[in-house]
C-alpha cells in the first residue's frame, strides 16, 4: 500500500478552449472536472493501475463534499479530515495546441487543531508500515513551513519512506531535515533549491548530488517533454521518448512520480516506467489519469550515465 497525503487539494475543472485570447470572451467546446492536488493524482494514478493506495486529505465545504465523491467514483480509497475552511478549486485553461494556463486558488487556512488532525490521519496509515508515504503540493496557509519536515521525521518513527513533491521554501526545509527517499523538483525547482541555474545535465546531476549529501537517497528531476533523470550517490539515468502533442501536462508530473513508485525492479526499469505513465498522462485531457492499456514504455529510451555536457533541453 502507497499512501499519499495532499495538504491543500482541490476540485480541479478544466475547460478546452481552441485559442485563449486574453481580454475577450472564450467559448470552451469541452469541460473536465477531476480530484485533484498532486498526492491525489498520485492515488487515481496508482488505482488505475490496480495498485493498492489510501489518499489523505483535508475536507470543507460543498467542494470538498464532492472532491469525496469524485474520489469515490474513481475507486480512491480516501481518509478525508474535516476543516472548517472552503477545499479549492482550480481553474485550467487548454489550448488545441497543448499549452495550459492554470489558476491556483490559495485554499483554506487550517488551524493548528486541523493541523494535528491531518497529522494524526496520517500516522494512524503509518501504523499500518506502507510502503511509502508520498507528501505532495503546496502548502495551506497555517501548515507551516517546516509540515514536511514534520511529517518525515513522524515516517521515521514507522520506519515508512517518505517521497516528496513540492518547492520553494516547504522543499528546502524538509531536504535540509534529511530522512527523505525520492524528491521529484522539475529542473527549475531544483536550481531554486540549491541557487543556480541548472543548463546542462552535469549541472542537474551536481545539484542533485548536493541535496543527497544532505539525507535524500535520490533525486527524480522531471524535464517535461525532455524526459526525466533519476540521480542517486552513484549513478544517473536518464528516460524519454519522441516529442508528443500534449492534450494536457496537468498532473503528468504526478503520473510519473506514481509510475516511478509503484513499479518493481532496478532504478532503470523505475525510470522508464515512469517515464511511459508520465507520457500517456499528457495524451489524455484534463487530469485523466491512463490505465495499462494506453501506456507503451516500449517508446521510452533509457540513457545510463548521459554525456553531463549535453544541454537538458536537448535530452
Amino acid at each position: 500500500m502507497i499512501v499519499t497525503l495532499t495538504p491543500n487539494p482541490s476540485v480541479d475543472r478544466a475547460l478546452d478552449v481552441a485559442q485563449l485570447e486574453v481580454g475577450e470572451v472564450n467559448r470552451a467546446h469541452a469541460t473536465h472536472i477531476d480530484a485533484g492536488g498532486k498526492g491525489i493524482n498520485v492515488s487515481r494514478a496508482l488505482v488505475a493501475q490496480g495498485l493498492d493506495t489510501v489518499a489523505v486529505l483535508p475536507v470543507g465545504g460543498r467542494d470538498g463534499d464532492l472532491l469525496v465523491r469524485l474520489l469515490a467514483d474513481q475507486h480512491v480509497v480516501a481518509r478525508p479530515v474535516g476543516v472548517a475552511g472552503e477545499t479549492r478549486t482550480n481553474i485550467t485553461l487548454v489550448e488545441s495546441t497543448g499549452v495550459t494556463t492554470k489558476v491556483n486558488a490559495p485554499g483554506p487556512t487550517l488551524s493548528p487543531a486541523e493541523v494535528d488532525a491531518l497529522l494524526g490521519a496520517v500516522e494512524e496509515l503509518l501504523a499500518e508500515r506502507p510502503e511509502v508515504l508520498v507528501a505532495a503540493g503546496s502548502l495551506p496557509a497555517g501548515a507551516g513551513e517546516a509540515f514536511f519536515a514534520r511529517l518525515t521525521g513522524l515516517a521515521a518513527r514507522y520506519r515508512v519512506p517518505v517521497a516528496l513533491d513540492t518547492s520553494g521554501v516547504p522543499l528546502a526545509r524538509a531536504v535540509r531535515g534529511g530522512g527523505l527517499q525520492v524528491i521529484k523538483p522539475n529542473e527549475d525547482e531544483l536550481g531554486e533549491l540549491v541557487g543556480r541555474q541548472l543548463v546542462t545535465v552535469g549541472d542537474a546531476v551536481r545539484a542533485a548530488r548536493d541535496v543527497i549529501a544532505m539525507g535524500t537517497e535520490s533525486v527524480l528531476i522531471s524535464l517535461g517533454g525532455h524526459g526525466a533523470l533519476l540521480v542517486d550517490a552513484e549513478r544517473t539515468w536518464w528516460a524519454g521518448g519522441p516529442a508528443l502533442v500534449p492534450a494536457s501536462t496537468v498532473g503528468a508530473g504526478d503520473t510519473t512520480l506514481a509510475g516511478y513508485l509503484g513499479a518493481d525492479g532496478d532504478p532503470g526499469h523505475r525510470l522508464v516506467t515512469a517515464v511511459a505513465w508520465g507520457r500517456a498522462a499528457v495524451l489524455l485531457p484534463g487530469t485523466a489519469v491512463p490505465t495499462p492499456e494506453q501506456i507503451d514504455a516500449s517508446t521510452v529510451d533509457l540513457v545510463v550515465d548521459p554525456d553531463p555536457t549535453l544541454a537538458l533541453k536537448e535530452l
